[in-house]
């Protein structure tokens, strides 16, 4: 019975697939506790191609005063398990960032405003919601088009808040990147939460679903 109620939570919270094959994540987001914003993904399939949409939208307020604002989109295209085409934007606090990845045979020509750089073979981006990522040892960063030599190991089982409620997952760390990441995974293999620490250490980052 706890197994079937955890099973029914799961599919509410996760906004399960829908009748044409696209699944959405919409995470809230914390700064050290505080919600800051909301991360949405939205990953439409159909055959071996996906469509993948993130959104995040934060603003940490001091006093009723946004003292920071950050916003990202992008547009991934996918046959199977790689990168076949992105499109990025971000604007980091007024700084603004853009990367663009085309793929030419085995080449993924990779665009950014410092430049165009080549990178061979099958590409992800930090895909939490792929459990493919986890057998990786390079991960595209989507905002900055840096390819990060990366590894993901298995650190921990604990639990995690999801509607309200702790539901039991397992930790995949992430290490590599511009800090470690922290990516939660359900007994039932959905992404649940994501922790990680910003601002050179200085802030943890924490994703749940409401």
């Amino acid at each position: 019975m706890k197994h079937a109620l955890i099973a029914t939570m799961l599919a509410t919270a996760f906004a399960a697939h829908a009748a044409d094959g696209t699944r959405t994540y919409a995470f809230e987001a914390f700064l050290d506790g505080r919600p800051i914003g909301k991360h949405v993904f939205t990953v439409a399939t159909e055959g071996d191609a996906r469509k993948v949409t993130s959104e995040a939208d934060f603003r940490v307020k001091i006093i009723g005063i946004t003292a920071y604002h950050y916003h990202h989109h992008a547009d991934e295209q996918w046959t199977g398990d790689c990168l076949s085409g992105l499109v990025a934007s971000t604007d980091d606090d007024g700084k603004a960032a853009s990367v663009k990845l085309a793929k030419s045979g085995d080449a993924n020509e990779i665009a950014t405003r410092a430049g165009t750089t080549s990178e061979p073979g099958c590409l992800m981006t930090f895909a939490y919601w792929n459990p493919a990522m986890r057998a990786q040892k390079r991960l595209l960063n989507p905002q900055t088009g840096r390819v990060d030599a990366v590894k993901v190991e298995r650190v921990a089982s604990g639990q995690v808040t999801v509607g309200g409620k702790d539901v039991a997952a397992t930790d995949w760390r992430i290490t590599g990147g511009e800090s470690p990441v922290d990516v939660w995974i359900s007994e039932q293999g959905e992404w649940v939460g994501l922790d990680s620490m910003v601002s050179n250490g200085k802030h943890k980052l924490t994703y749940r679903l409401p």
